[in-house]
């Protein structure tokens, strides 16, 4: 029902539009009879004005056109919703309107129930063409020429000049790993003093609504855990907006949701069947639903401190305007479950503490981590949201955020998640993850040129060293480890070519690298909670040629199925001690 101070400020809109008053009030009267909510069991919208406003409107607002009033159109809202904005915005849209109560889970709802196939399709095309990766298995004329051309002129040397194309791998793997070694000490340079902590108070007026989407696919064996832990989040639950996305076929997940009590601050949204099944359109289509001013998203084996999204508001609060996201550092709560999940957690302590935070402090494109990201929703919106068709949808969010002229800041938050500590998932999982960062370097290098104007030069040169040198350093390590056979008195076509003394020195090179690996391995460990993981960092030595299987399976599905997700199962390994998901962020 309207309320009197609806009634009143409806009034006098429609006086002062000349309206016929009385005629409207008392059909609106009529309508809500003596109810707070319209109910769409007895009285349910008209469908002739389901084309009036864009269903992710609809969505984003929380306003549902119900009917006709006179010459105003009755509107669904929330209860708890400032109108007189919104009204100024509606009445722009589609002029004179009155505003009556909906409940949210109804309004929600009718909107998906009559527009999920459209609203499924956006979720799958939000991102523009231009720098989407959906068409990048389309075989055009250039790129066949191309392609032609490439596996011509290798397949060439390597029959005629076989010396010749060895040698010339071998030294394109040698300039990468220079590369890559400038750029180490470079960002452990800038990474190495820890930035000053100055946490503040942000006043509870000004603490913003901040969404949580948390995506979930065959994730039964973790749901319950999943809530327990957002459950101890302390941020204000008024202020927080947890939505926990499912696909339609994930019949076990959502039992065992259904089978858990959820609050009311944490909802769950259902994603329609479609050609794909990917973590980004989830992402896309659960963005729709949400309210909040900062949208977080988290994984389903994710067990965040339980202060973030305060740590996160108070970023957002002391950052310049241009910072349009936050990234968290992602850790792991079994790390003594085996050797691969130890030496996987020192990767991860090299990469958020040393190799991230160094390369923001650079102010260089940051490729997102997949969880712990917290971005403004008016950036997200800008930008195009998610691409659904990019497995490492994090890496490509980064950097079109870069083009768009924002920045991202790493806080020290920590979110601890389970390691992946079977060999042969955990290549799968780096093969979607390498395969990800192919394609994301193929779709923003389509015009390079424009990339170099869009973010400089600097910023240009630190996207290549990403994304360029992590893909050959992986795809050309063969070649790199052939060096090591010198010590068996076996040669290579390298060391048929240039002097001899060039070998002592490329030796020492490779020593170097090896050594600021360890240097850089220790001084990030060293900056965790776990203990006896130090003498673990020269074990990496074998650790990262895992890497090389990931690879040559990431170039393999970019050939046959470039979009394919392959899912990584969570669940499987217990934290180390009980509660040691448990934490709260260090300051």
């Amino acid at each position: 029902m309207l309320t009197p101070a609806h009634r009143s400020s409806g009034n006098a809109t429609i006086a002062a539009r000349d309206v016929d008053t009385i005629q409207v009030l008392h059909q609106a009267r009529q309508i809500s009879g003596q109810h707070r909510r319209l109910n769409p069991g007895t009285y349910p919208p008209d469908p002739e004005l389901d084309g009036l406003l864009p269903p992710e409107f609809c969505l984003e607002y929380r306003v549902l056109p119900w009917g006709r009033v006179g010459d105003a159109i009755l509107v669904g809202t929330l209860p708890d919703r400032d109108r007189t904005q919104l009204r100024d915005i509606m009445e722009q849209l589609i002029g004179p309107v009155l505003f009556a109560d909906v409940a949210e889970e109804d309004l929600l709802r009718i909107v998906e129930d009559r527009h999920c196939d459209y609203l499924a399709d956006r979720a799958e095309r939000l991102v523009p063409d231009d720098y989407s990766c959906r068409d990048i298995n389309k075989l055009s004329l250039s790129r066949g020429l191309l392609a032609s051309l490439f596996f011509g002129i290798s397949l060439a040397l390597i029959y005629l000049f076989p010396n010749v194309f060895f040698a010339g791998i071998t030294a394109v793997a040698v300039i990468n790993l220079i590369a890559t070694l400038v750029f180490k000490i470079a960002v452990f340079l800038a990474g190495y003093k820890k930035p000053p902590d100055r946490p503040i108070d942000v006043p509870l007026a000004e603490k913003p609504v901040v969404s949580l989407i948390v995506p979930l696919f065959r994730e039964a064996a973790i749901a319950n855990a999943l809530v327990l832990r957002l459950s101890r989040l302390t941020y204000p639950k008024s202020l927080l907006d947890v939505v926990l996305v499912l696909e339609a076929k994930d019949n076990k997940t959502r039992q065992m949701i259904n089978e858990v009590s959820l609050p009311p601050w944490m909802r769950v949204v259902s994603v329609p069947d479609g050609q794909l099944t990917t973590k980004p359109r989830a992402l896309n289509y659960a963005l729709a639903h949400t309210r909040g001013d900062i949208i977080g998203v988290l994984d389903a084996e994710d067990a965040p401190a339980i202060d973030q999204i305060e740590r996160v508001v108070e970023a957002f609060h002391q950052a310049p305007s241009e910072v349009a996201c936050v990234q968290g550092i992602l850790d792991f709560y079994n790390t003594k479950s085996n050797a691969l999940a130890r030496c996987f957690t020192i990767e991860y302590a090299i990469w958020f503490r040393i190799v991230l935070a160094g390369a923001a402090r650079l102010g260089l494109p940051i490729p997102l981590g997949g969880t712990t990201v917290f971005l403004k929703r008016a950036a997200l919106k800008h930008v195009g949201g998610w691409d659904a068709h990019n497995v490492t949808e994090d890496a490509d969010l980064g950097i079109r955020l870069y083009r768009f002229g924002y920045r991202t800041i790493l806080i020290p938050t920590v979110t601890r998640e389970e390691a992946n500590n079977r060999i042969v998932p955990w290549v799968r999982q780096r093969s979607r993850w390498l395969k990800g960062y192919i394609i994301t370097y193929l779709v923003h290098m389509r015009r390079p040129f424009l990339l170099l104007r869009e973010i400089g030069a600097r910023k240009f040169l630190g996207f290549q060293v990403f994304f360029l040198t992590t893909i050959l350093q992986f795809t050309l390590a063969p070649a790199l480890w052939s060096f090591w056979l010198v010590f068996v008195g076996v040669t290579t076509p390298l060391f048929e070519v240039i002097p001899a003394d060039w070998v002592k020195g490329l030796l020492a090179l490779f020593i170097l690298a090896e050594l600021v690996s360890l240097l850089t391995g220790f001084v990030a460990v060293a900056r965790t909670q776990h203990e006896g993981l130090m003498q673990w960092v020269p074990m990496m030595f074998f650790y990262f040629p895992l890497g090389v299987f990931a690879v040559y399976k990431a170039w393999s599905e970019l050939v046959f199925k470039p979009f394919y997700w392959d899912k990584t199962e969570h669940g499987r390994s217990e934290p180390d001690v009980p509660g040691g998901d448990i934490h709260e962020t260090i300051r």
